[in-house]
């Protein structure tokens, strides 16, 4: 059994699904909130703007090739792949972007994405923590 999960393990996708798994992950969230009622709405500056899936979808794709990108070029750059970089990278910036998605109108909204910057920052950054060539595959 050791064999076949170690194997599984080590089996890769390309690196570019990675940015359209975060992307579906991102409406997965956005659907689930819409059907618990969650009104998705966060305030920028004076006014309020509501977090459409389209913009969700769009984001986290935005997001994850954007990821791919800087991945790519840290592989490239650090020695031995920079792994260690690349994860502390994805860190700091999931933890800026929280910031932004703290502005939702109402506790539910900021739940809902939280979840989501959690969620895609998770899909990227492990996704492509092994080089910009593949992505991991755990299951």
């Amino acid at each position: 059994m050791t064999e076949i999960s170690t194997a599984a393990a080590q089996r890769r996708w390309p690196a570019w699904t990675v940015p359209f798994v975060g992307a579906a992950a991102a409406v997965a969230v956005w659907l689930v909130g819409a059907a618990l009622g969650v009104e998705l709405e966060a305030r920028t500056g004076a006014s309020t703007q509501s977090v459409s899936v389209v913009a969700m979808l769009v984001a986290a794709l935005v997001s994850g090739l954007v990821g791919w990108g800087v991945r790519t070029v840290i592989g490239r750059l650090a020695k031995g792949g920079g792994e260690v970089a690349w994860l502390v990278l994805c860190g700091v910036v999931l933890l800026g972007s929280l910031v932004g998605a703290a502005s939702g109108t109402t506790p539910g909204a900021v739940t809902v994405l939280m979840v989501a910057h959690v969620v895609v920052g998770l899909v990227v950054a492990l996704g492509l923590r092994h080089g910009s060539g593949t992505a991991s595959r755990t299951s």
